[in-house]
C-alpha cells in the first residue's frame, strides 16, 4: 500500500494515516509517499515514491543499521523546526505560550561522552550502538557523532571487551573525553579477580587511560578525570553526569546566566558536579544540591581550589523525596536541572517560597511544560525558552528557560 506521512511521532518515525489508524513509517518525512507492506500499525519493506524537499543523504555509512541517530535523513533546517515545535506542542498541551528560539545545535563529531556497547565474537569483537529496536550490535568505526577523543579510544575499548567479557554477554562501556584522557566505566564484564585486575590494569596503562572503573570499582587510575566547569577543575567520579557535548554546555550556561541575571544569592537544584552552580559562583553566592553524595563531594573539592569564587555551599539531598522547602529557598534566584521525571514536588516548594526568578533547564519538554503550568499558576511569567540540541540528529530534546514573578 501507498501512504502519505503526515508528520513525525516523537521517536522520530513518520506518521501516516491508515485503514485503521495511525501507521508508522521508519525513516520517512512528513509530504513523502512511502510504499510498503503493513504490518499491524507499521509499515514494513518501505519504499519512498515521492521524496521530501528535507531528504538528504545521511553523513554517516552506518545510518541505516545503527540505532544512534534518529533523523540523519533529515536536513538540518527541518530537524530544526521540528524540535521547536516539538516544544512548542508540549507548551500549547498545558494551556501555554511563549517565545521559543533555537536551537543551538552541536556540531558533529562533538559528543564527550557516551555509552556503548561491545561483545566478543568468533571473529573478535563489536563494539557499536544496537540496531533501532533490536539487540543486534552494530560497530561503528566512523561514527559522525563521537568526538575524536573518544573515537581514539575504541582500541582500548575493544581490548577492554576481548579481556573481560564472557562470549555469551556484553558490556557496557561509557567513556568520557576528560583532560587527563578517556575515563572509562564498564558494567556486565566478568567477576573480578586477581588475574583480570591485573590485565585489565595493563590494558589501561597500554592504551593511557585516565581511570577504569569495572563494575564500580576501580580497577586503575593513572591521573585523576578532570573537566572545567567556569575556573574550576573538578575531580570527575567514576561514571559521573556531564553534558554530552562542550557547545551544548556552553548554550545551557549562557541562557542560565541570562537568566539569573545580577543575582548575589542562588540555589542550585540538582547540581551535579557543578555545571552551574561553579561558573555561577563567579559572581554570586551559591548553594548547590545535588542527591549524589560522590558528585557533591566533587563539587565541594573543586570550589575548594578554584580561584575567585564567591563563597558556595553544597549539600546531598534526595530532592524528589525532601524538596526545598520555602524557609530553605531565601536567595534571590533558583537555578533547577531535574532528571527527565521533571520535578513536580520541588517546583511547587519554589513557587510557595516566591523565589524572585527560576531558570529551568530539562531534558524532557513534556515535564517541563507541567512543571512551568504549576508557576505560571503561582504568579510567574514565563519568558523565552531557548532549545538546545546537544544529541544531534536524534529525537532528544533539550532547553532551558526563564521564570519570573509579575
Amino acid at each position: 500500500m501507498d501512504v502519505t506521512v503526515e508528520r513525525l511521532g516523537h521517536l522520530g518515525d513518520g506518521v501516516a494515516r491508515g485503514p485503521e489508524g495511525p501507521v508508522f513509517v521508519p525513516g520517512a518525512l512528513p509530504g513523502e509517499v512511502v510504499a510498503g507492506t503493513l504490518a499491524g500499525d507499521r509499515l514494513e519493506g518501505a519504499r519512498i515514491v515521492t521524496p521530501s524537499p528535507h531528504r538528504r543523504k545521511p553523513p554517516c555509512a552506518h545510518a541505516r543499521t545503527c540505532g544512534g541517530c534518529a533523523l540523519q535523513h533529515a536536513d538540518d533546517a527541518f530537524v530544526a523546526r521540528w524540535k521547536l515545535e516539538v516544544v512548542r506542542a508540549a507548551l500549547a498541551g498545558q494551556g501555554l505560550a511563549a517565545e521559543v528560539t533555537g536551537p543551538a545545535t552541536s556540531p558533529p563529531q562533538s559528543r564527550r561522552r557516551a555509552t556503548l556497547a561491545g561483545r566478543r565474537t568468533k571473529a573478535g569483537v563489536t563494539l557499536g550502538f544496537h540496531m533501532r529496536g533490536a539487540d543486534q550490535l552494530v560497530a561503528v568505526p566512523n561514527c559522525q557523532l563521537l568526538a575524536p577523543g573518544l573515537m581514539a579510544a575504541f582500541p582500548a575499548l575493544e581490548a577492554l571487551v576481548r579481556a573481560g567479557a564472557s562470549r555469551k554477554g556484553e558490556l557496557a562501556l561509557t567513556v568520557t573525553e576528560t583532560a587527563s584522557g578517556p575515563d572509562v566505566a564498564v558494567a556486565g564484564g566478568k567477576p573480578l579477580d586477581a588475574a583480570l585486575v591485573q590485565d585489565l590494569a595493563a590494558l589501561a596503562e597500554t592504551h593511557r587511560l585516565a581511570r577504569l572503573t569495572w563494575d564500580a570499582e576501580v580497577v586503575a587510575l593513572r591521573a585523576q578525570p578532570m573537566v572545567s566547569l567556569g575556573k574550576a577543575r573538578v575531580p570527575l567520579p567514576p561514571g559521573a553526569f556531564l553534558q554530552a557535548t562542550a557547545a551544548g554546555e556552553a548554550a545551557l550556561l549562557a541562557a542560565v546566566r541570562e537568566a539569573v541575571g545580577p543575582a548575589r544569592k542562588v540555589v542550585d537544584l540538582f547540581a551535579g558536579c557543578g555545571t552551574f552552580a561553579l561558573p555561577l559562583a563567579e559572581t554570586a553566592e551559591v548553594h548547590a544540591v545535588e542527591g549524589d553524595a560522590a558528585l557533591t563531594a566533587a563539587l565541594a573539592a573543586a570550589a575548594r581550589t578554584a580561584p575567585g569564587l564567591k563563597p558556595v555551599t553544597v549539600e546531598t539531598r534526595d530532592l524528589f523525596r525532601r524538596p526545598l522547602l520555602p524557609d530553605e529557598c531565601r536567595c534571590e534566584a533558583v537555578v533547577i536541572d531535574p532528571p527527565r521525571a521533571g520535578a513536580e514536588a520541588q517546583v511547587a516548594e519554589i513557587a510557595r517560597a516566591r523565589v524572585p526568578v527560576v531558570a529551568m533547564v530539562s531534558c524532557n519538554p513534556v515535564t517541563f511544560a507541567r512543571d512551568a503550568r504549576a508557576l505560571v499558576a503561582a504568579g510567574y511569567r514565563l519568558g523565552t525558552v531557548q532549545v538546545v540540541d546537544q544529541f544531534r540528529w536524534s529525537t532528544h530534546v533539550e532547553l532551558a528557560a526563564r521564570f519570573a514573578l509579575g
